[in-house]
C-alpha cells in the first residue's frame, strides 16, 4: 500500500481502534469526526478510505495500523502525535470499556512515540 498522509493515516488507526472490539458506537464515531473536523479544514472524500479499510481482513488489522503509525510518525511534529494520542485514548475509551486488544493497539502507539511525547 501506498504511504498515506498523516491526517489518513490518522483515520485509518481511528477506525481499526473502533473496529478491534468488534463492536463500531456511535460515540466512537463521534470521536473520528472531531478528528478530522480538527484535522481537516474542507470537506474530504473518504469514500476510498472507507473501500480499503472494509476490504482489510481484521487479522491484517495490527500490520496496517503499524503502517498507518508509522507513516503518520513521519509526516507529523511531536505535538501532534501528542494531540492523536488523545484522540486514540478518547476512541477506546467512548464506549466505556477498553478491551485487551484495544489495550494492546494503545500500548504499541505509546511505546513506539514514547520518547516524542514525553517533552510536549
Amino acid at each position: 500500500m501506498a504511504k498515506m498522509n498523516k491526517v489518513m493515516a490518522g483515520y485509518h488507526m481511528l477506525m481499526i481502534l473502533s473496529q478491534i472490539d468488534g463492536e463500531f458506537d456511535k460515540r466512537e464515531g463521534k470521536v473520528i469526526i472531531n478528528y478530522l473536523k480538527e484535522s481537516f479544514p474542507f470537506h474530504v472524500d473518504l469514500d476510498n478510505e472507507v473501500h480499503v479499510l472494509s476490504l482489510l481482513p481484521s487479522e491484517d488489522y495490527f500490520i496496517h495500523f503499524n503502517n498507518a503509525m508509522n507513516d503518520f510518525y513521519e509526516d507529523s511534529t511531536p505535538q501532534e502525535r501528542v494531540d492523536f494520542l488523545n484522540f486514540a485514548v478518547k476512541i477506546v475509551r467512548a464506549d466505556k470499556k477498553i478491551t485487551n486488544e484495544e489495550n494492546k493497539y494503545l500500548k504499541e502507539l505509546f511505546f513506539a512515540w514514547e520518547s516524542e511525547y514525553e517533552g510536549v
